[in-house]
């Protein structure tokens, strides 16, 4: 212990030395957060721009644009002088009276005009629900929101767009027509094209909704205008975006070559990189955004007369709802229970044998 070259020893210099308190509890320097990764912040928790707080494809409260677009100041719906034909597209008359004159004369079958409401004594239900739509009536629903957009955008100002959307730049078809950019599409055309695309990649109904949010959400964050000109590539570009952050199995950029003979994979690549990059790679949609679309095309739905197919509610399907139900509502019950302990009774107990050490 009275060695001097124990490691006990303190220094000559330090010996009878008091500390001073200050030295003792100095706080340490603190790590800028530019330098520690550990302080990053993940992109759903990140603070929304203050230009894009009333974005509606990220606050669920803010109203759809294109519920607005369809709408007039007093509420009402915009008149187009539209009916609904037996398939559910929209088909455009120059007046009015035109549009009477054809409902009149005319015949339509009175499934597709009349509405059925329940009663006491019978209850019509229809398959598409928030969390499985109805893919054919979502896809109409979808292709008049779009239609919406192009036919009420301000056609005061000059359209504003990019270059890797417009089509005669980039053609989705060939020869790209020289009026491109001045006829503007109808319904069942934009639901033709979203058709062929859906059927042929085998997507989803929920994926046609995080289309139309993706829409929007482009629209908002590049500040551009959807028209004759650009909304094919705008909608291939949501879609393809949509498909690979829904589906499991997202289909690959080279499968859109196959439906789509005329584009090319480069084109393709760079369309779903630059389309990232608009958004800010926020490719985030909360359940409440998603919900409120869902319901917001149902009601632009029924203020077009795009009635979605119902059915009579039998005997069978009631009792596999109610089935359903309760055992929704059993696993809900034990998920509340609290965790009880449990105990061995003496008949299950197994003889324990120890082991004694002899000494």
């Amino acid at each position: 212990m009275g060695n001097a070259n124990a490691c006990c020893v303190a220094p000559q210099g330090q010996r009878g030395k008091k500390k001073d308190r200050s030295d003792v509890y100095a706080p340490e320097p603190e790590v800028p957060k530019e330098e520690s990764s550990a302080n990053l912040q993940h992109i759903s928790d990140r603070e929304v721009a203050e230009d894009h707080e009333e974005d509606p494809s990220n606050h669920p409260r803010a109203s759809t644009i294109f519920l607005m677009k369809s709408t007039a100041p007093n509420g009402k719906v915009l008149e187009l002088t539209s009916h609904p034909r037996q398939d559910g597209l929209l088909v455009h008359h120059s007046s009015k009276k035109r549009n009477n004159h054809h409902i009149n004369h005319q015949h339509v079958s009175p499934n597709n005009l009349t509405k059925k409401f329940s009663s006491c004594s019978t209850i019509y239900i229809d398959d598409s629900t928030v969390s499985q739509p109805n893919l054919k009536n979502t896809l109409k629903c979808v292709a008049l929101a779009i239609y919406y957009h192009i036919k009420n955008r301000d056609k005061d100002e000059i359209c504003k767009t990019l270059d890797i959307f417009d089509e005669k730049l980039h053609p989705l078809t060939d020869p790209v027509p020289d009026n491109y950019d001045g006829i503007e599409p109808e319904h069942r055309h934009i639901y033709r094209f979203i058709r062929t695309l859906f059927s042929a990649a085998q997507l989803t109904a929920e994926c046609a909704i995080i289309t139309l949010v993706y829409l929007e959400r482009l629209l908002t964050y590049a500040e551009i205008d959807i028209a004759p000109c650009n909304w094919k590539r705008i909608v291939l570009g949501a879609i393809l975006l949509a498909s690979k952050v829904w589906d499991d199995q997202a289909v690959w950029n080279v499968d859109y070559c196959q439906i789509l003979r005329d584009i090319t994979v480069e084109d393709m690549n760079a369309l779903e990189r630059q389309f990232l990059e608009l958004l800010q790679f926020n490719i985030n949609v909360p359940s409440s955004v998603y919900a409120k679309y869902y319901f917001d095309l149902r009601s632009l739905a029924d203020a077009n007369d795009l009635i979605f197919p119902v059915e009579q509610l039998s005997k069978e399907r009631a009792q596999r709802l109610e089935a359903t139900s309760r055992a929704c509502e059993e696993k809900m019950k034990e998920g509340n229970k609290p965790e009880l302990k449990r105990t061995v009774s003496a008949e299950n107990m197994s003889p324990r044998l120890s082991r004694v050490v002899l000494s």
